[in-house]
């Protein structure tokens, strides 16, 4: 497909944007562009494509793509001076779906949302390495590699810090949800 692009083909193109829209737009909200993910994503497809020249023959476009996205972001939210990361990320974690669906129990959604909100409330407390590695590989569904391509780091970089980064999740909801003296399931 990149040998096309490449070649001159603009419906190429098109059809790598298409293909990659969504999960460029879930990157960018998990990073914290909130309402500039659009005006993010589609700047990072025009850095892409203008970068396709420094493209490795043979790379995976995704990861790549998404690199371009978190740094187009973090540009964003930087010379913005707004920090939205929570709420972005709350919006990711919700999607297109209705908070409370037609057939659930309603107790059930409940204790859903607050686990929910405990889970972004301890990612808006990890470090920016954390929060990113935890974001591609659960988040976005990356795989190991795909993760380390995006980071631009080892594969066992990828694992030491996932691994710190889910040791301090599990402590910060751990000690959420012990407070008030009960522990919640």
């Amino acid at each position: 497909m990149i040998a096309r692009v490449r070649a001159g083909e603009p419906e190429a193109y098109a059809e790598l944007v298409r293909a990659h829209t969504a999960v460029a737009l879930r990157a960018a909200v998990a990073f914290g562009a909130g309402a500039d993910a659009e005006d993010v994503v589609q700047s990072a497809f025009l850095k892409a494509y203008q970068a396709l020249g420094r493209f490795r023959d043979g790379a995976a476009f995704r990861p790549w793509l998404l690199r371009i996205v978190a740094n187009e972001t973090r540009n964003t939210v930087r010379s913005a001076g707004r920090l939205r990361a929570l709420a972005g990320r709350e919006a990711l974690m919700l999607g297109p779906e209705p908070l409370i669906p037609e057939s659930a129990d309603p107790a059930v959604a409940a204790v859903a949302g607050e686990r929910r909100g405990l889970l972004l409330a301890a990612l808006g407390e990890l470090s920016e390495e954390q929060r990113q590695v935890v974001t591609y590989r659960y988040l976005l569904e990356m795989d190991e590699a795909e993760t380390a391509e995006a980071l631009g780091c080892p594969r066992g970089t990828v694992k030491s810090r996932l691994k710190r980064a889910l040791t301090k999740l599990e402590q910060l909801i751990g000690g959420r949800s012990t407070e008030g003296g009960e522990e919640r399931e």
